[in-house]
């Protein structure tokens, strides 16, 4: 085995430039401030925890994850998987020494949280407003110290869609003042979502995508009041690119002037991907990317000089291997529902990640809270894991799996009353493929660039095997696929499994 860790994509060129995307991996719906020469972003998480994932970088292009905003949902129903439910769309800003995220559950209201540094622990969650259908909260303090929350509509909650609502709110976020008013409505841009607002040269700024999510186009809107009435203008489009639904997200600036605007890019099975735009002002308006059909919209660049920011940064990436080594989780991982501390442990056995067995009741893989993942950071990839099962007790199952929208699939271990067998398990099906020897077996995935994945597995001493039939994963739930490990048990006695490692390489290598 080599032990050298492998970063499947890397944006930074290394000669000036960089390469869209800069995040290739599901960090949806991002948001990003600049605090001094550092930016910090935010995404939604929907029901995985820990949630609210926080990055950092120095020129925009080169993140790290140093964080996650959330330990838990607030809500006891989050301790089963809901798909499409929990933390949507979030905004950061930074006002009176605080960092401050907003963040909408669309079926229970409006939450805000704060920080002193976006590294250092949050606070816990405060209801600011129970509301259904409220989404996409982003605030706004003026110049004048007044305060605002404006918002948006999810059309299956509320009832209602393509509108922006702005609410006068106490400057410490403690509550709303008023009922406000809506102050866009524009069935024209369908599924009119994720407002951001600025304010410069004495214009009210509301960016906000509409179109829906896999082929929408970004929207700004301005006034001289933040009541409206607002002009508007499409400032970014697909056009003639391969870049489809370029939308929502975070318009910065830098300290020399210079403006960039992140948006997301739907891939399918490998989630919202996140993309970097250079901005101009025409106008006194943003122009986004380059206009590279001559009718005067921006469109999405595949490649570009990197932001300006003086020094030259590292080329780095969110983390994703894991060598289990380190004294607790690492951020890449999070678990499909609210989790309890008990479920994993990397220190009885050092350099391993020991995984508990916990009861399935029936349900298929991707409704199990206790499923470990993590993103998918590439177009195309492999993972490979060596378990040790020796652990397991009568019916436990250690597994490594692929958890997309509609289904998942896995390989791994099942102790039965002949002994240990392996296991195919696609949907509500778990198929036995024969009895194993020893105690430790290598598990592993390749996931192709069009979301087919073909499990593996290979017994010390012996060749690697391959599940014959494929498995395409999807997305759901408005979140990409995900890859991990997985232990349960037909009840709270069937033992634990162990992982030494979790490897990403490049497709195609051999066991």
């Amino acid at each position: 085995m080599n032990s050298l860790s492998f970063q499947p994509w890397l944006p930074d060129q290394g000669d000036g430039h960089y390469r869209n995307p800069v995040l290739q991996a599901d960090y949806s719906d991002p948001d990003i401030i600049r605090h001094g020469d550092d930016f910090f972003l935010i995404s939604s998480s929907f029901t995985c925890t820990p949630g609210i994932p926080v990055l950092h970088s120095r020129d925009l292009v080169n993140w790290s994850l140093i964080n996650h905003a959330v330990r838990t949902l607030p809500e006891a129903s989050y301790d089963q998987v809901r798909p499409g439910c929990g933390i949507w769309a979030p905004s950061l800003r930074f006002h009176d020494g605080l960092f401050w995220i907003f963040f909408p559950m669309p079926d229970e209201g409006i939450y805000v949280i704060h920080a002193r540094h976006p590294a250092e622990q949050w606070s816990e969650p405060r209801l600011l407003q129970a509301a259904k259908g409220w989404i996409d909260p982003c605030p706004f303090w003026d110049e004048d110290g007044k305060a605002y929350l404006v918002h948006a509509y999810a059309n299956s909650r509320a009832g209602k869609r393509d509108k922006i609502h702005v609410r006068p709110m106490a400057p410490d976020c403690s509550r709303l003042l008023g009922e406000g008013e809506i102050v866009i409505d524009a069935p024209e841009h369908p599924y009119l979502e994720g407002p951001k607002v600025h304010r410069l040269n004495g214009w009210y700024y509301i960016m906000a995508p509409g179109g829906g999510v896999p082929q929408g186009w970004q929207v700004c809107f301005r006034s001289r009041s933040i009541w409206g009435p607002y002009e508007q203008r499409i400032v970014l489009e697909r056009g003639a690119t391969g870049i489809n639904g370029p939308h929502q997200g975070a318009l910065v600036d830098l300290p020399n002037g210079e403006w960039w605007f992140a948006h997301f890019q739907d891939q399918g099975a490998f989630g919202r991907v996140m993309h970097l735009q250079p901005v101009e002002w025409r106008d006194e308006w943003p122009f986004i990317g380059a206009d590279q059909d001559g009718n005067g919209v921006g469109e999405p660049v595949d490649r570009w000089r990197k932001p300006n920011v003086g020094d030259q940064w590292a080329p780095c990436a969110p983390a994703s291997s894991d060598e289990f080594e380190a004294a607790r989780m690492g951020l890449q991982w999070q678990w499909q529902a609210n989790h309890s501390p008990d479920w994993a442990d990397l220190a009885g056995r050092p350099g391993w990640l020991v995984l508990k067995a916990l009861p399935a009741a029936g349900r298929e893989l991707r409704l199990l809270p206790h499923f470990l993942g993590q993103k998918f950071p590439a177009r195309g990839f492999q993972v490979e894991t060596l378990l040790d099962f020796s652990g397991l007790q009568m019916g436990g199952m250690a597994l490594l799996g692929v958890v997309g929208g509609p289904s998942a699939a896995a390989l791994g271990v099942r102790l039965c009353s002949g002994g240990a067998e392996l296991v195919h398990w696609v949907g509500g099906e778990i198929r036995s493929l024969g009895l194993l020897a020893g105690h430790s077996l290598v598990l592993a995935v390749e996931v192709s660039a069009s979301a087919e994945c073909r499990f593996r597995w290979q017994s010390p001493g012996l060749e690697a095997n391959t599940v014959p039939e494929p498995f395409l994963v999807r997305e759901g739930g408005w979140m990409g696929a995900r890859v991990g490990l997985c232990c349960v048990g037909e009840d709270r006695d069937a033992g634990s499994a162990c992982f030494d490692f979790f490897r990403f390489k490049p497709p195609g290598l051999a066991t």
